[in-house]
């Protein structure tokens, strides 16, 4: 085998040397992007023959096992697969090359799964793609739109491949991913094992973003931001705290749904585990009903974006929208929450609340800010080091959710909503490698599956077919009452209708078409190879 692969190799390789010298004689004034397109064009050949001759050295090797007696055994039960002949499959590679591989099929005696041990032991997917293009169209549909991803995966890999099959191996991927985080929670839940340690200072924020769906429909999608607080800095003499090392989750769920399936990042990122945590969320109070089941104890702080809007609110309601005397007041109200905190400011704002009783909505804004007032003690969060505001999880929505799942005339189907956030989460991430391999073990367990699944059918739809009787009349009773043994008239059953048969004509002589058959009007030897014009002119 290895003296076959050797010479067959060798030939290859001369074959692209002497095809790039005929070329490079035929093209003497090429560029040096056109000798790069040609010599790949011939490495790509040789590339799926070599891969290949790889792939069928280990059916080669399985062949020889099992005359060994070394016998592939069932994954499930561990008896002895029984062969059942050969199968051959495509799969694209690059280039448009297609590898064929012949396969043996085996199925066990005892649990009746059938198998392609071939498959398993090179580790294929589903579909006509090599597992290398399935992971490149997915990682391309993980970035851009599916369109995009088609043109890419041509111009990088010169490999033609539909919209419809990179959403569907995109979709696929990320729905197994989906799967396999649920069971890690689960799993959590049910064995609750020690957290890895978390740093010293943790930042934690929740935020939603909003995807249009079939339909014109509109559905939240909720995402968490995960970071470590950097020591502040000086920054044109002021106080920057930034945050890095950024992880995000996102589902399109209930929050309780949520904020359960997202114990999968806290976990992972020592959220339990790290001394201190500091919650910055915009105030809702699913934001706090999450902070409480991850972190009962975090510091919670009201961004103070958010709490700056409601400040410009009052404003606007009693100076009027766009005045230069509402920018005043909101610039001065703004320094005082920031550098003293919000006592004065709320003073200021219950004064105007009094003196403009008519101004409804001026005691809801009020009631909002007097309920968070533990959450706005800028001056003393900014002295621990902490962040004041939730720009992590508001580049969160941009970068995880809008980028990808908001452009222009998107319109997604809500299966298919949290495979893509899962994929982006991977991505955004940087966990791609960790998780393919997830992917891929998943994808082939759903495959495994699904074989068994179409196996139960078919032997559920055998078993309930009825028993075809044979119902051709014999020509013996089958049965004389005992009374009636002695009698001298034979008993014959009941008679049945005798079974139709076809009449056969008893002629030897050779069938002859008639005369306005179709078939004799067709031309016979070298009139056959005449055009419809010669023929009918000849005719005519």
């Amino acid at each position: 085998m290895k003296g076959d692969f050797d010479a067959r190799w060798h030939e290859l390789a001369e074959d692209v040397l002497t095809g790039m010298k005929e070329w490079r004689l035929q093209h003497p004034k090429a560029t040096l992007s056109e000798m790069e397109r040609a010599l790949d064009e011939r490495l790509g050949r040789v590339r799926a023959r070599l891969l290949q001759d790889l792939a069928m050295a280990s059916a080669a090797a399985n062949i020889k096992a099992a005359q060994d007696q070394e016998k592939p055994v069932c994954p499930k039960c561990g008896t002895v697969l029984e062969s059942r002949g050969q199968h051959e499959r495509q799969l694209m590679t690059h280039h448009n090359h297609a590898l064929k591989l012949e396969r043996s099929y085996g199925e066990c005696p005892t649990c009746g799964a059938g198998f392609f041990p071939l498959d398993d032991e090179l580790g294929l997917l589903s579909g006509a793609l090599t597992p290398s293009l399935q992971e490149d169209a997915t990682r391309l549909g993980t970035w851009m739109p599916f369109e995009r991803a088609v043109v890419e995966l041509q111009h990088f890999r010169r490999t033609d491949v539909s919209r419809p099959t990179v959403e569907r191996i995109t979709e696929a991927a990320g729905a197994a991913y989906v799967k396999v985080q649920e069971r890690e929670v689960e799993q959590l839940e049910r064995e609750t094992p020690p957290p890895p340690a978390g740093p010293a200072k943790q930042f934690l924020s929740v935020d939603g973003a909003y995807v249009r769906l079939v339909g014109g429909e509109w559905a939240e999608v909720k995402t968490l931001a995960i970071g470590e607080v950097e020591p502040p800095k000086q920054h044109h003499g002021e106080t920057v705290i930034q945050t890095h090392n950024l992880s995000y989750f996102s589902r399109q769920l209930n929050v309780n749904t949520f904020q359960r399936w997202a114990l999968v990042e806290t976990h992972r990122r020592g959220v339990e585990t790290a001394r201190e945590v500091g919650a910055v969320t915009d105030g809702s109070e699913w934001c706090q009903t999450f902070v409480d089941f991850h972190r009962r104890d975090a510091l919670r702080i009201l961004d103070f974006a958010h709490a700056g809007g409601y400040v410009s609110q009052i404003g606007q309601a009693v100076f009027g929208e766009g005045t230069p005397t509402t920018a005043t007041w909101l610039t001065d109200q703004l320094h005082h929450l920031k550098q003293d905190g919000p006592a004065d400011m709320l003073a200021e704002a219950r004064q105007l609340a009094e003196v403009h009783p008519d101004l409804t909505d001026l005691p809801k804004h009020l009631a909002y800010l007097e309920k968070r007032e533990p959450q706005m003690q800028y001056p003393t969060f900014q002295s621990a080091g902490w962040p004041i505001g939730d720009g992590a999880v508001e580049s969160a929505n941009k970068l995880v959710v809008e980028a990808r799942l908001k452009g222009s005339g998107m319109h997604w189907a809500q299966p298919h909503v949290d495979p893509m956030l899962a994929l982006r989460n991977i991505a955004c991430n940087d966990r791609w490698e960790e998780a393919w391999s997830q992917i891929t073990q998943a994808l082939r367990q759903q495959a495994a599956q699904h074989r068994a699944e179409l196996r139960q059918k078919r032997k559920t739809r055998c078993d309930k077919l009825p028993l075809i009787l044979d119902t051709t009349p014999s020509r013996e009773p089958t049965h004389i009452p005992p009374a009636l043994a002695n009698v001298d008239s034979p008993i014959t059953p009941k008679s049945l209708p005798a079974p139709v048969t076809a009449s056969v004509p008893t002629s030897k002589e050779p069938y002859r078409p008639a005369a306005n058959h179709p078939w004799r009007h067709m031309p016979i030897g070298r009139a056959r190879l005449k055009s419809p014009a010669k023929i009918l002119n000849a005719k005519t």
